[in-house]
Protein backbone atom coordinates (compact mmCIF):
# COMPACT_ATOMS: atom_id res chain seq x y z
CA UNK A 1 0.00 0.00 0.00
CA UNK A 2 1.60 3.31 -1.04
CA UNK A 3 2.46 5.86 1.60
CA UNK A 4 0.07 8.74 1.94
CA UNK A 5 1.50 11.97 0.55
CA UNK A 6 2.72 14.47 3.14
CA UNK A 7 0.36 17.40 3.52
CA UNK A 8 1.49 21.02 3.90
CA UNK A 9 1.55 22.23 7.51
CA UNK A 10 -1.13 24.72 8.56
CA UNK A 11 -0.06 28.35 8.34
CA UNK A 12 -0.05 29.58 11.98
CA UNK A 13 -0.55 33.21 10.97
CA UNK A 14 -3.59 32.34 8.89
CA UNK A 15 -4.99 30.33 11.81
CA UNK A 16 -4.73 33.40 14.05
CA UNK A 17 -6.88 35.38 11.63
CA UNK A 18 -9.36 32.56 11.02
CA UNK A 19 -9.77 31.97 14.76
CA UNK A 20 -10.51 35.66 15.22
CA UNK A 21 -13.18 35.45 12.55
CA UNK A 22 -14.76 32.54 14.43
CA UNK A 23 -14.58 34.22 17.84
CA UNK A 24 -17.95 35.96 17.74
CA UNK A 25 -19.59 32.78 16.47
CA UNK A 26 -18.44 30.80 19.48
CA UNK A 27 -19.58 33.57 21.84
CA UNK A 28 -23.00 33.77 20.22
CA UNK A 29 -23.43 29.99 20.33
CA UNK A 30 -22.76 29.95 24.09
CA UNK A 31 -24.97 33.00 24.66
CA UNK A 32 -27.76 31.15 22.85
CA UNK A 33 -27.26 27.98 24.88
CA UNK A 34 -27.54 30.02 28.09
CA UNK A 35 -30.63 31.86 26.83
CA UNK A 36 -32.34 28.62 25.79
CA UNK A 37 -31.68 27.10 29.22
CA UNK A 38 -29.49 24.25 27.96
CA UNK A 39 -27.22 24.16 31.01
CA UNK A 40 -30.08 24.52 33.49
CA UNK A 41 -31.98 21.65 31.92
CA UNK A 42 -28.97 19.36 31.68
CA UNK A 43 -28.23 20.01 35.36
CA UNK A 44 -31.71 18.72 36.19
CA UNK A 45 -31.22 15.63 34.05
CA UNK A 46 -28.72 14.56 31.37
CA UNK A 47 -30.53 14.18 28.08
CA UNK A 48 -30.21 13.18 24.46
CA UNK A 49 -30.26 15.91 21.88
CA UNK A 50 -33.73 14.85 20.76
CA UNK A 51 -35.30 14.89 24.21
CA UNK A 52 -33.55 18.15 25.11
CA UNK A 53 -34.83 19.75 21.91
CA UNK A 54 -38.38 18.65 22.75
CA UNK A 55 -38.12 20.03 26.30
CA UNK A 56 -36.70 23.37 25.13
CA UNK A 57 -38.94 23.70 22.09
CA UNK A 58 -36.10 23.62 19.56
CA UNK A 59 -35.35 21.97 16.25
CA UNK A 60 -33.27 18.90 17.12
CA UNK A 61 -30.91 19.19 14.16
CA UNK A 62 -30.20 22.85 14.86
CA UNK A 63 -29.77 22.31 18.60
CA UNK A 64 -27.30 19.51 17.90
CA UNK A 65 -25.00 22.10 16.33
CA UNK A 66 -25.15 24.28 19.45
CA UNK A 67 -24.42 21.24 21.60
CA UNK A 68 -21.49 20.36 19.33
CA UNK A 69 -19.96 23.80 19.87
CA UNK A 70 -20.45 23.59 23.63
CA UNK A 71 -18.91 20.11 23.68
CA UNK A 72 -15.93 21.30 21.65
CA UNK A 73 -15.50 24.22 24.06
CA UNK A 74 -15.46 21.71 26.95
CA UNK A 75 -18.64 23.04 28.54
CA UNK A 76 -20.51 19.78 27.91
CA UNK A 77 -19.59 16.13 27.43
CA UNK A 78 -21.39 13.37 25.53
CA UNK A 79 -21.56 9.79 26.66
CA UNK A 80 -23.94 6.96 25.81
CA UNK A 81 -26.06 9.22 23.65
CA UNK A 82 -26.61 11.72 26.45
CA UNK A 83 -25.30 15.23 27.06
CA UNK A 84 -23.94 16.23 30.50
CA UNK A 85 -22.75 19.51 31.98
CA UNK A 86 -19.06 19.67 32.77
CA UNK A 87 -18.13 21.39 36.08
CA UNK A 88 -17.49 24.77 34.44
CA UNK A 89 -21.06 24.85 33.12
CA UNK A 90 -22.49 23.69 36.44
CA UNK A 91 -20.70 26.49 38.31
CA UNK A 92 -20.98 29.42 35.94
CA UNK A 93 -23.66 28.84 33.27
CA UNK A 94 -26.70 27.80 35.30
CA UNK A 95 -29.07 30.53 36.43
CA UNK A 96 -29.52 28.92 39.86
CA UNK A 97 -25.83 28.53 40.65
CA UNK A 98 -24.55 30.84 43.44
CA UNK A 99 -21.50 31.49 41.21
CA UNK A 100 -23.49 32.07 38.03
CA UNK A 101 -22.16 34.30 35.28
CA UNK A 102 -25.27 33.68 33.20
CA UNK A 103 -26.60 37.19 33.76
CA UNK A 104 -23.34 38.66 32.49
CA UNK A 105 -23.55 36.48 29.37
CA UNK A 106 -27.19 37.37 28.78
CA UNK A 107 -26.35 41.07 29.11
CA UNK A 108 -23.51 40.53 26.64
CA UNK A 109 -25.95 38.82 24.27
CA UNK A 110 -28.93 41.15 24.51
CA UNK A 111 -27.15 44.49 24.99
CA UNK A 112 -23.42 44.41 24.24
CA UNK A 113 -23.68 42.20 21.15
CA UNK A 114 -26.10 44.67 19.59
CA UNK A 115 -24.03 47.71 20.51
CA UNK A 116 -20.85 46.14 19.14
CA UNK A 117 -22.42 46.06 15.68
CA UNK A 118 -21.81 49.82 15.63
CA UNK A 119 -18.18 49.79 16.73
CA UNK A 120 -16.94 51.52 13.57
CA UNK A 121 -19.35 54.41 14.12
CA UNK A 122 -18.32 54.63 17.78
CA UNK A 123 -14.64 54.79 16.84
CA UNK A 124 -15.31 57.48 14.25
CA UNK A 125 -17.45 59.60 16.57
CA UNK A 126 -16.05 58.71 20.01
CA UNK A 127 -19.49 58.24 21.60
CA UNK A 128 -21.65 55.39 22.85
CA UNK A 129 -24.24 53.72 20.64
CA UNK A 130 -27.40 53.54 22.80
CA UNK A 131 -29.36 55.95 20.64
CA UNK A 132 -28.22 54.35 17.40
CA UNK A 133 -29.23 50.83 18.47
CA UNK A 134 -32.02 51.33 21.01
CA UNK A 135 -33.32 54.82 20.25
CA UNK A 136 -32.55 56.52 23.57
CA UNK A 137 -29.66 57.94 25.59
CA UNK A 138 -31.24 58.30 29.03
CA UNK A 139 -32.51 55.66 31.43
CA UNK A 140 -29.94 53.01 30.53
CA UNK A 141 -30.40 51.22 33.85
CA UNK A 142 -34.15 51.35 33.32
CA UNK A 143 -33.52 49.38 30.14
CA UNK A 144 -31.26 46.87 31.90
CA UNK A 145 -33.83 46.54 34.69
CA UNK A 146 -36.91 46.54 32.43
CA UNK A 147 -38.45 43.74 34.49
CA UNK A 148 -37.71 42.39 37.96
CA UNK A 149 -36.40 39.22 36.34
CA UNK A 150 -34.06 41.24 34.07
CA UNK A 151 -32.74 43.12 37.10
CA UNK A 152 -32.14 40.01 39.19
CA UNK A 153 -30.50 38.19 36.29
CA UNK A 154 -28.15 41.10 35.58
CA UNK A 155 -27.24 41.60 39.25
CA UNK A 156 -26.67 37.86 39.74
CA UNK A 157 -24.23 37.96 36.83
CA UNK A 158 -22.43 40.93 38.37
CA UNK A 159 -22.35 39.09 41.69
CA UNK A 160 -20.74 36.05 40.08
CA UNK A 161 -18.22 38.33 38.40
CA UNK A 162 -17.51 39.95 41.77
CA UNK A 163 -17.00 36.60 43.50
CA UNK A 164 -14.04 35.99 41.21
CA UNK A 165 -12.34 39.32 41.97
CA UNK A 166 -13.39 40.67 45.35
CA UNK A 167 -11.44 38.26 47.59
CA UNK A 168 -8.23 39.10 45.72
CA UNK A 169 -8.95 42.84 45.76
CA UNK A 170 -9.45 43.02 49.53
CA UNK A 171 -6.30 40.94 50.04
CA UNK A 172 -4.17 43.17 47.79
CA UNK A 173 -3.43 45.62 50.64
CA UNK A 174 -3.61 45.45 54.42
CA UNK A 175 -6.96 47.09 55.16
CA UNK A 176 -6.95 46.07 58.81
CA UNK A 177 -6.42 49.64 60.02
CA UNK A 178 -9.76 50.79 58.63
CA UNK A 179 -12.95 50.52 60.67
CA UNK A 180 -15.81 51.28 58.29
CA UNK A 181 -15.95 50.81 54.52
CA UNK A 182 -18.59 52.45 52.30
CA UNK A 183 -18.87 50.59 49.01
CA UNK A 184 -20.12 53.10 46.42
CA UNK A 185 -22.19 51.53 43.67
CA UNK A 186 -21.77 48.29 45.58
CA UNK A 187 -24.52 46.36 43.75
CA UNK A 188 -24.97 43.01 45.54
CA UNK A 189 -22.35 43.85 48.18
CA UNK A 190 -19.85 41.22 47.07
CA UNK A 191 -16.89 43.53 47.78
CA UNK A 192 -18.15 44.54 51.22
CA UNK A 193 -18.87 40.89 52.02
CA UNK A 194 -15.36 39.83 50.98
CA UNK A 195 -13.81 42.67 53.00
CA UNK A 196 -15.77 41.88 56.17
CA UNK A 197 -14.94 38.19 55.88
CA UNK A 198 -11.23 38.97 55.64
CA UNK A 199 -11.16 41.70 58.32
CA UNK A 200 -13.24 40.65 61.35
CA UNK A 201 -13.27 44.15 62.91
CA UNK A 202 -14.44 45.91 59.76
CA UNK A 203 -17.99 47.14 59.28
CA UNK A 204 -19.40 48.27 55.95
CA UNK A 205 -22.19 50.06 54.13
CA UNK A 206 -23.31 49.16 50.62
CA UNK A 207 -24.39 52.39 48.89
CA UNK A 208 -26.33 52.12 45.65
CA UNK A 209 -29.49 53.21 43.86
CA UNK A 210 -32.83 52.45 45.48
CA UNK A 211 -33.71 49.96 42.76
CA UNK A 212 -30.63 47.89 43.70
CA UNK A 213 -30.49 48.02 47.50
CA UNK A 214 -33.22 45.42 48.22
CA UNK A 215 -31.14 42.91 46.26
CA UNK A 216 -28.01 43.97 48.15
CA UNK A 217 -29.81 43.38 51.45
CA UNK A 218 -30.75 39.88 50.33
CA UNK A 219 -27.17 38.97 49.40
CA UNK A 220 -25.85 40.40 52.68
CA UNK A 221 -28.37 38.30 54.63
CA UNK A 222 -27.45 35.20 52.63
CA UNK A 223 -23.83 35.84 53.65
CA UNK A 224 -24.92 36.09 57.30
CA UNK A 225 -23.33 39.54 57.66
CA UNK A 226 -26.39 41.75 58.20
CA UNK A 227 -25.08 42.68 61.67
CA UNK A 228 -21.91 44.19 60.17
CA UNK A 229 -23.00 45.38 56.73
CA UNK A 230 -25.71 48.00 56.29
CA UNK A 231 -27.38 48.98 53.03
CA UNK A 232 -28.17 52.59 52.10
CA UNK A 233 -29.90 53.99 49.01
CA UNK A 234 -28.50 56.99 47.19
CA UNK A 235 -26.78 58.46 44.16
CA UNK A 236 -23.08 59.03 44.77
CA UNK A 237 -23.05 62.05 42.48
CA UNK A 238 -25.93 63.93 44.06
CA UNK A 239 -26.42 62.60 47.60
CA UNK A 240 -24.31 62.81 50.74
CA UNK A 241 -21.95 59.87 51.07
CA UNK A 242 -22.14 57.55 54.10
CA UNK A 243 -19.56 58.25 56.79
CA UNK A 244 -16.51 55.99 56.45
CA UNK A 245 -12.75 55.91 56.77
CA UNK A 246 -12.46 53.67 53.70
CA UNK A 247 -14.46 54.08 50.51
CA UNK A 248 -14.48 51.56 47.69
CA UNK A 249 -15.47 51.90 44.06
CA UNK A 250 -15.62 48.63 42.15
CA UNK A 251 -16.11 48.85 38.38
CA UNK A 252 -17.55 52.36 38.87
CA UNK A 253 -14.95 54.87 37.70
CA UNK A 254 -14.56 53.26 34.28
CA UNK A 255 -18.17 54.24 33.53
CA UNK A 256 -17.51 57.97 33.65
CA UNK A 257 -15.69 60.81 31.91
CA UNK A 258 -12.58 62.43 33.39
CA UNK A 259 -14.61 65.39 34.68
CA UNK A 260 -17.10 63.16 36.52
CA UNK A 261 -14.32 60.99 37.93
CA UNK A 262 -12.56 64.13 39.21
CA UNK A 263 -15.79 65.30 40.83
CA UNK A 264 -16.45 61.95 42.51
CA UNK A 265 -12.86 61.50 43.73
CA UNK A 266 -12.88 65.04 45.12
CA UNK A 267 -16.17 64.40 46.91
CA UNK A 268 -14.78 61.20 48.44
CA UNK A 269 -11.52 62.84 49.51
CA UNK A 270 -13.36 65.75 51.13
CA UNK A 271 -15.53 63.28 53.09
CA UNK A 272 -12.60 61.20 54.34
CA UNK A 273 -10.71 61.85 57.58
CA UNK A 274 -6.94 62.18 57.50
CA UNK A 275 -5.49 58.72 56.91
CA UNK A 276 -8.67 57.56 55.19
CA UNK A 277 -8.49 55.54 52.03
CA UNK A 278 -10.16 54.78 48.72
CA UNK A 279 -10.03 51.26 47.27
CA UNK A 280 -10.45 51.36 43.49
CA UNK A 281 -11.22 48.15 41.61
CA UNK A 282 -10.78 48.34 37.85
CA UNK A 283 -8.95 46.61 35.01
CA UNK A 284 -5.59 48.29 34.44
CA UNK A 285 -3.96 49.01 31.10
CA UNK A 286 -0.21 48.54 30.81
CA UNK A 287 1.79 51.75 30.95
CA UNK A 288 3.28 50.83 27.55
CA UNK A 289 -0.28 50.82 26.11
CA UNK A 290 0.28 47.35 24.66
CA UNK A 291 -2.37 45.44 26.60
CA UNK A 292 -3.78 43.47 28.19
CA UNK A 293 -6.03 42.66 25.24
CA UNK A 294 -8.94 41.85 27.57
CA UNK A 295 -8.65 45.29 29.15
CA UNK A 296 -8.63 47.01 25.79
CA UNK A 297 -11.67 44.96 24.74
CA UNK A 298 -13.40 46.11 27.90
CA UNK A 299 -12.38 49.68 27.14
CA UNK A 300 -14.02 49.38 23.71
CA UNK A 301 -17.11 48.06 25.46
CA UNK A 302 -17.12 51.16 27.67
CA UNK A 303 -16.90 53.30 24.53
CA UNK A 304 -19.98 51.57 23.15
CA UNK A 305 -22.15 51.74 26.27
CA UNK A 306 -20.85 54.50 28.60
CA UNK A 307 -18.92 57.77 28.57
CA UNK A 308 -15.94 56.13 30.29
CA UNK A 309 -12.92 53.97 29.51
CA UNK A 310 -10.29 51.73 31.09
CA UNK A 311 -7.15 53.50 32.34
CA UNK A 312 -3.58 52.79 33.42
CA UNK A 313 -2.43 52.94 37.03
CA UNK A 314 -0.62 56.21 36.36
CA UNK A 315 -3.81 57.76 34.98
CA UNK A 316 -5.73 56.77 38.10
CA UNK A 317 -2.91 58.02 40.30
CA UNK A 318 -2.94 61.39 38.54
CA UNK A 319 -6.70 61.70 39.01
CA UNK A 320 -6.46 60.67 42.67
CA UNK A 321 -3.66 63.12 43.50
CA UNK A 322 -5.49 65.91 41.69
CA UNK A 323 -8.49 65.17 43.93
CA UNK A 324 -6.40 65.56 47.08
CA UNK A 325 -5.05 62.07 47.82
CA UNK A 326 -1.37 62.06 48.74
CA UNK A 327 -0.41 58.39 48.48
CA UNK A 328 -1.23 55.80 45.84
CA UNK A 329 -0.31 52.17 45.21
CA UNK A 330 -1.65 49.41 43.00
CA UNK A 331 -1.47 45.66 42.45
CA UNK A 332 -2.51 43.51 39.52
CA UNK A 333 -4.51 40.56 40.80
CA UNK A 334 -4.78 38.15 37.87
CA UNK A 335 -8.56 38.42 38.32
CA UNK A 336 -11.11 40.34 36.21
CA UNK A 337 -10.25 43.59 38.07
CA UNK A 338 -7.09 44.93 39.67
CA UNK A 339 -6.71 46.86 42.93
CA UNK A 340 -5.57 50.40 43.77
CA UNK A 341 -5.44 52.16 47.14
CA UNK A 342 -5.33 55.95 47.49
CA UNK A 343 -4.79 57.48 50.94
CA UNK A 344 -5.50 60.99 52.24
CA UNK A 345 -2.85 62.41 54.58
Amino acid sequence: MPDKPELPQPDPDALVVLNLADGFRASKAVFTAVSLGVFDQLHRQPASCESLAETLGCNAGALERILGVCTGLRLLKRSGGLCYNLPVATRFLRMASPETLSGYLLYSDRISFRLWRHLEDAVREGTHRWEQEFGFTEGIFDHLFATERDKQTFLAGMHGHGLLSSPAVVAAFDLGRFRHMADLGGATGHLAIAACRRYPELRATVFDLATVTPTASRYVELAGLQDRIGVQSGDFFTDALPEADLYSAGRVLHDWSEDKVRFLLGKICDRLPTGGGLLICERLLNEERDGPVTTYLQSLNMLLCTEGKERSASEYESLAREAGFSAFEYRTTGQPVDAMLAVKS
